[in-house]
């Protein structure tokens, strides 16, 4: 990866941050992405140039066009080309699910609009000049959510389960240039998780997790951004791929049954 460029949204902090520090580990430019946490988005970049390459600190929201327009064409005037694109900017609503009342059009519109066209629209603007050079990968930051249907909120989880499908449409058409993959993780130990919860509750989620899932682990972001560097540098015949990434949550709890003496 030494020399290539990367642009990872949503990268001021947890998982974007964690993989813009590991992809300059492995040698590779960044453009670290934010909207608002611009000093955190400053804190990251330093930790990137750490490891002898170059960032760029760009404000974007990815929900609107012209910014991430904006955000590709900066990266191209500064390097030249773009190899590979971590869409990993993300939005919620902390809702329970018996609250029909809980969400308007509204909130449907603003996470989708981050969650699903986001993503769409950074790939749109990449896409001609990974074409043009003869190669590049994309990788998603999805969510379980979008699979199993249990999440912050409905208006999230449906979104994810948008983006995972826009995935497999799109490894049709960008093909065989341009790989696209998603990585669907389970919970994670970050800011947004925690801020998003009652204390009480954040901690009853990770200590039950911690004790039931098969592998007794909650994921930390450097854990998600492992897999979704690994989409980019390796996975060479793989495309349209939602991956899980989440202890074994996705199995369920095993079923207890009955003995034949009871």
């Amino acid at each position: 990866m030494k020399d290539k460029v990367a642009i990872v949204t949503g990268s001021a902090t947890g998982v974007g941050a964690a993989t813009a520090v590991m992809l300059a580990q492995k040698g590779c430019n960044v453009v670290i992405n934010y909207t608002r946490s611009k000093e955190e988005a400053m804190a990251t970049a330093q930790l990137v140039e750490q490891h002898n390459v170059e960032s760029l600190v760009f404000q974007a929201d990815v929900s609107n066009d012209d910014d991430c327009q904006s955000m590709v064409e900066a990266a191209i005037k500064k390097w030249g080309k773009i190899d590979y694109l971590v869409n990993n900017a993300g939005k919620t609503k902390f809702n329970p699910f018996e609250n029909l009342e809980g969400l308007s059009s509204k909130d449907f519109l603003d996470i989708y609009s981050v969650n699903v066209v986001g993503p769409y629209q950074m790939i749109k603007a990449v896409v001609p000049y990974m074409k043009k050079q003869g190669g590049g990968a994309i990788v998603n930051d999805s969510s379980l959510a979008g699979i199993n249907g249990v999440g912050s909120s409905i208006a999230y989880v449906t979104s994810k389960a948008a983006l995972n499908v826009m995935t497999k449409s799109l490894a049709h058409v960008l093909g065989p240039e341009i790989r696209i993959n998603t990585v669907a993780p389970g919970p994670i130990k970050t800011r947004w998780l925690k801020e998003g919860m009652s204390d009480e509750a954040y901690s009853a989620l990770i200590e039950q997790a911690e004790k039931e899932l098969p592998l007794r682990q909650v994921a930390t972001p450097e854990d998600v951004a492992e897999t979704l560097v690994w989409f980019l540098e390796g996975a060479k015949l793989i495309t349209g791929e939602v991956l899980i990434v989440d202890s074994g949550a996705h199995l369920g709890s095993l079923p207890k049954y009955s003995s034949s003496e009871d």
